[in-house]
């Protein structure tokens, strides 16, 4: 049948085309679907068509949105600094597709086909796959920064897809604007776990010769596998989340505590009853605002008297926690006899694991400041325990009164000022209705805790300074003084010296603060911790998960003592975590735990796999980490200089 233009009349056997359009669920030949688009614009009764076919309807939605039929390409929504801001919004859409697209882009290389990735406003995100075809779509923006919505460019895959909620692939003629009826697409649609929201759209272009039923499935397949990784990313943050919540339990009295993620669920409450009629999720929470923003969308009890605390996993802010104090809470509760079980589990103090000498020391330093309202500064490397420690002495202090951490260096500069002292209604852009209290006044009568203090803005140091000397803020936007009682507890995995000698940091506020100082040592000073850190994490992890314990055995400890633990217990807990979940067997083997940890011992092991022989080599090892030093090696390894040359010996002699 030869193709006929819009404007000529039309004259053919009606009961064919509803015939032929009424039974088709795959797509339709174009002849017929040029035919039926044709007589679709006119306006013709020939052309009832029924309204169950997904390409019908869309033609319906298209043209009463106005879409012009005519139209030749998608228009560009975003491009330069605008698609840069448009991926960083996505960037965990991206990051869960990156592994996929990466493989995809080989296996379409020479296919005539493409994958796109877009967001949920329909807006391409990424295109990977045969570079002739990528080339192609560029004539109808198929690149990044297009826009594929169906109110946009009309009946398209992604469109469809993104108008329905659900997978559509749309060949050739049915497409609804002229100028992309030479493209195949099939489309689905990504969903964020828990909460079923569209994320964004996977799609397949390609010329009408690509087009194939398998198309439609491969789309779905591979958004399953993107939902299937932000979903074990979800996972991760979640247990993040709740490890937070569990360290903080004991020092929170009658409390209130909520835990939130990035979408405002509430993913923990400890169910004291101080906020009735909370539902599943906070009203009116918006995921797209940054961590900033978040406590301005917290209902007005929780705005009122909460203390914000948000949860950070590898440089990203994961969700909150807010601790709202009891009503009417007393004003210090009467100190439990010393030494009774009470004073032991309110005091934190053993909560901290270890029994190496450096560790007892910083442990005994913080049992005594504690004692005396004195500012503190906290030196260590990441992921040491600061916070632990600095929770401990606030435990010891005041277990009644608010214990407010804040994070230096999660905040932008421009909000950091608002969040430590404030604001009043109208101060900045984007201000509350009503203002709102700062961290200070949060933790009034009990200890602020000041995070990465080494990031505080200079401009803002000086603020702080009078707050520390006067005990008196000043709200953004306000001239009244208010007066505030904490006890400040800085933490830094910097040298505020070399700080103060750049230009970085004042030398009034590094004298106001380092009043007294604990430094938490390393890991890899702690001689003999591991193996009690190992103990703890198996059976506190294992009972978190309801997973059994597994054993370490010695050949296995040997190997981990004589790592060198760059990223300190934090990095020692989430091994043990991934060992429980990840493992089968009851002892764990050398060779599930990553190969810069083994240092090669798997590798340079004898097939017979003695323990005589691995032991030798993890000795070795720790003798090649010390500098050749036989002391600093036994250190390592966690037995004496004596017990180490026996055992060179010993091995020796095989």
């Amino acid at each position: 049948m030869p193709k006929r233009r819009i404007n000529e009349p039309i004259d053919a056997d009606r009961t064919r085309v509803r015939t032929d359009l009424a039974t088709r669920a795959e797509a339709l030949p174009d002849r017929d679907a040029m035919w039926a688009w044709e007589r679709f614009l006119t306006g013709e009764p020939e052309a009832a068509i029924p309204l169950g076919h997904v390409v019908v309807s869309s033609w319906q939605r298209s043209l009463a949105l106005g879409v012009n039929p005519t139209g030749r390409a998608a228009p560009i929504a975003a491009q330069g600094d605008s698609i840069l801001t448009l991926r960083h919004r996505n960037r965990d859409l991206i990051a869960a597709s990156r592994d996929l697209f990466q493989r995809i882009a080989d296996v379409f290389a020479g296919s005539n086909c493409m994958m796109l990735l877009t967001d949920p406003d329909g807006i391409v995100l990424e295109a990977v796959g045969d570079h002739r075809t990528l080339g192609q779509g560029e004539r109808i923006h198929l690149v990044a920064g297009g826009h594929w919505r169906e109110d946009v460019i009309g009946t398209n895959g992604i469109g469809t897809a993104l108008a329905t909620g659900q997978p559509a692939q749309v060949h050739a003629t049915e497409h609804f604007c002229e100028g992309i009826k030479s493209w195949t697409c099939a489309a689905a649609p990504v969903r964020e776990p828990g909460s079923g929201r569209i994320l964004g759209v996977v799609d397949i272009s390609g010329p009408p010769s690509t087009y194939q039923r398998g198309n439609l499935s491969l789309a779905v397949a591979t958004a399953r596998q993107i939902e299937t990784a932000l979903a074990e990313r979800s996972g991760r943050e979640r247990v993040r989340l709740l490890e937070r919540c569990l360290q903080r339990m004991p020092m929170i009295g009658n409390a209130e505590l909520l835990a939130i993620d990035r979408s405002g669920r509430i993913v923990y409450s400890n169910g004291k009853g101080a906020l009735p009629g909370l539902g599943e999720t906070l009203a009116g929470f918006d995921p797209d605002q940054p961590v900033e923003r978040w406590f301005d969308r917290m209902p007005e009890p929780l705005r009122a008297d909460g203390a914000f605390d948000p949860v950070v996993l590898d440089d990203r802010t994961v969700g909150a926690m807010i601790v709202v104090p009891a009503r009417n809470r007393p004003a210090k509760l009467a100190a439990p006899p010393a030494g009774s079980e009470a004073d032991a589990s309110r005091s934190a103090f053993h909560h901290i694991i270890g029994a190496s000498a450096a560790m007892l020391q910083a442990t005994r330093r913080a049992e005594q400041l504690a004692r005396h309202r004195v500012p503190v500064l906290i030196h260590g490397e990441t992921g040491v325990g600061k916070e632990l420690l600095a929770r401990a002495m606030h435990g010891s202090l005041d277990f009644s009164a608010p214990f407010v951490v804040f994070n230096c260096g999660a905040a932008s500069k421009d909000l950091i000022g608002a969040e430590l002292f404030g604001h009043v209604k109208g101060a900045f852009t984007g201000a509350t209705a009503d203002g709102r209290p700062g961290r200070f006044e949060l933790a009034d009568g009990g200890t602020l805790c000041l995070d990465e203090i080494g990031e505080l803005p200079l401009e803002l140091q000086p603020l702080l300074l009078r707050a520390l000397e006067e005990g008196v803020i000043y709200r953004l936007g306000d001239t009244t003084p208010r007066k505030v009682a904490v006890r400040l507890v800085a933490m830094t995995n910097r040298d505020l010296r070399d700080e103060v000698a750049a230009g970085r940091f004042r030398r009034d506020l590094f004298y106001r603060i380092n009043v007294t100082s604990i430094t938490v040592p390393p890991l890899r000073a702690r001689s003999g911790d591991v193996d009690l850190l190992i103990e703890h994490f198996n059976a506190s992890v294992a009972a978190r998960h309801g997973v059994p314990p597994r054993r370490f055995g010695p050949a296995l400890l040997a190997v981990l003592r004589a790592y060198h633990w760059p990223g300190n217990v934090r990095e020692l807990r989430n091994l043990v975590e991934s060992l429980l979940l990840a493992g089968e067997s009851a002892d764990v083997g050398i060779d599930e735990i990553p190969l810069d940890m083994r240092g090669g011992a798997a590798d340079d092991a004898p097939a017979s796999g003695r323990l005589v022989d691995i032991e030798a080599e993890a000795m070795h090892r720790a003798i090649e980490a010390a500098g050749g030093n036989i002391s600093g090696a036994a250190r390592l390894l966690g037995v004496s200089r004596s017990t180490l040359h026996r055992r060179l010996g010993r091995a020796g002699s095989h």
